[in-house]
């Protein structure tokens, strides 16, 4: 496995500070910023955080289900001068304490795992319930209520690359986090229950099943071709050429070969590693300007936004037991990005066949798919 970039970063280190319930919370500045010594104190009056989950396991697809009943009472798309993501006012005392910021992260104050992190052996037979143990945080990529990370200057995102990278390495060390995994829901249409302009960062107990899907995958693939399936599907991509929407030096979108969504489009180092941890600083360089630019292209491909998913893909922590490697090694970091909007006033719903069987029916050819997203993108750089 490729050994993480050990250089200094040249964003300023984040300021961290404790929230009112105890809760965690990072300041992080875009390159060139002088950050705040002294973090403005949380002087809210807040309930005890809530107790860790439930895990049930589910016998007949192998699967982990996360009950967080708490997340019902969650804040659910406030008007704007209530918004717990803008900066604190007498008027409305918010989850960030600040004046202003570039980026924040902090613990989620309705988590779905968590708050506790603790190693423990998941039950995986009839009725085995365990511990939701893990962390969720919030990343909040600027102060600006109604702006969008597309519309954000390549500063601001690096400086979120910077923010996703310092959370998994920090992530990925607490006892009993198998998985990190940084996404984006956007949009009223994925079902997000907050405008401001943000993120997530899920810190599993265990290794999902997509991911557990594709490690099966890559193994197969593996001990049939001797190949790594990552890298060979890059080459195939780039071989084939009309589903690339842009390679640069050390990354390439591209429009997979089977697109299950009418969006959908990937991001792949050429280089392999497993996570953001591992990435050099000109590869996060690179990274932040191609992911903008694919952020401002997706804005492009019609006259209102596009609801989207953007999914970091990261190798799960990598443990041996009883001699089995869980195939770390073989897992490369990518970004999936996708969207149901297959026209525009249209959206695709998974009903019938692929939300009971999991048997998907692709509405717009992947090649016409990736021509779109070229096309927006010219249009967003213009």
């Amino acid at each position: 496995m490729t050994q993480p970039d050990t250089r200094a970063n040249t964003a300023p280190e984040p300021v961290a500070a404790t929230m009112a319930d105890g809760r965690e919370l990072y300041y992080f500045y875009d390159s060139g910023t002088a950050p705040s010594a002294t973090p403005i104190p949380d002087r809210r009056d807040l309930p005890d955080r809530p107790p860790s989950s439930e895990l049930r396991y589910d016998p007949l697809l192998g699967e982990w289900i996360a009950f967080a009943a708490h997340r019902q009472t969650r804040t659910h798309l406030p008007p704007a001068d209530q918004c717990p993501l803008c900066p604190s006012t007498a008027a409305n005392p918010s989850e960030i304490p600040a004046d202003d910021y570039h980026v924040t992260v902090f613990e989620n104050r309705f988590p779905s795992f968590g708050p506790e992190q603790h190693a423990q052996v998941l039950g995986a037979g009839l009725g085995s319930v365990d511990p939701a143990h893990g962390r969720c945080e919030v990343v909040v990529f600027g102060a600006d209520h109604a702006a969008s990370l597309s519309g954000m200057g390549g500063e601001r995102v690096r400086t979120v690359v910077e923010a996703w990278t310092h959370r998994t390495r920090a992530l990925l060390a607490l006892d009993g986090v198998e998985q990190v995994f940084p996404f984006e829901n956007r949009g009223a249409e994925i079902g997000v229950t907050l405008h401001h302009p943000h993120g997530q960062i899920y810190a599993y107990p265990y290794v999902p099943a997509r991911v557990q899907a594709q490690l099966r995958q890559v193994r197969e693939h593996r001990e049939r071709t001797g190949g790594n399936l990552f890298a060979d599907v890059l080459a195939f991509e780039l071989e084939e050429g009309a589903r690339v929407v842009h390679r640069g030096e050390h990354w390439t979108l591209f429009v997979p070969f089977a697109a299950r969504m009418p969006v959908e489009v990937h991001l792949m180092p050429h280089r392999h590693v497993g996570d953001l941890t591992e990435l050099n600083d000109a590869e996060r360089d690179e990274l932040a300007s191609v992911y903008h630019r694919l952020l401002r292209g997706i804005e492009a491909l019609y006259e209102t936004p596009t609801p989207y998913i953007s999914a970091w893909y990261q190798a799960p922590r990598g443990r041996r037991a009883g001699g089995y490697d869980d195939g770390r090694g073989e897992y490369r970091l990518h970004l999936q990005l996708t969207s149901p909007r297959r026209a525009e006033h249209k959206l695709k719903y998974l009903a019938g066949s692929e939300a009971a069987m999991g048997a998907f029916v692709g509405d717009v050819m992947p090649e016409a798919s990736a021509q779109a997203l070229r096309e927006a993108i010219v249009r967003a750089d213009a």
